[in-house]
């Protein structure tokens, strides 16, 4: 069982989560990211730099997930990949993407770019609070106790 980030857009405080649940629970967590990035030292703790480029991390991700790994991402179309190869997949805010929820979401991201490409504009997410934070560590605790079982 294997933790992977999606970790050019992940926030530094869903990272901190992250280290210390790994440590915690002896869970490796592989950092995948199109940079350098510095994590603290622990055998539980990994990076993996790819080439930049459009998708090349989201790509890796796939190619290395296995049934039952966990992904954290918030992007939608990488987490329906995921879902297809029997892993799981979490958002940064705490949301746990399922095969019910997720045509709905890849249905909604759609609509929102041609929207922004025709000019619209759409906004972008709100920034994480607390709470989000918060659902985020619940969401993953609740995940990783079902693993142990």
């Amino acid at each position: 069982m294997v933790i992977w980030v999606d970790a050019d857009a992940c926030p530094n405080v869903i990272k901190e989560v992250l280290y210390r649940a790994a440590d915690r629970t002896q869970t490796q967590v592989t950092f995948v990211a199109n940079q350098s990035l510095r994590v603290p030292p622990s055998p539980w703790l990994k990076t993996l730099r790819v080439p930049a480029g459009f998708d090349v991390a989201d790509n890796e991700i796939v190619k290395r997930v296995e049934e039952g790994d966990l992904v954290i991402t918030a992007d939608i179309p990488l987490a329906a990949e995921v879902l297809e190869k029997g892993g799981a997949a979490l958002n940064p805010r705490g949301e746990r993407y399922s095969p019910a929820t997720i045509r709905e979401k890849l249905t909604m991201r759609d609509f929102m770019d041609t929207m922004r490409a025709s000019g619209v504009q759409t906004g972008g997410p709100a920034a994480m609070s607390p709470r989000d934070r918060q659902q985020f560590a619940n969401a993953l605790d609740s995940w990783l106790t079902q693993r142990r079982r």
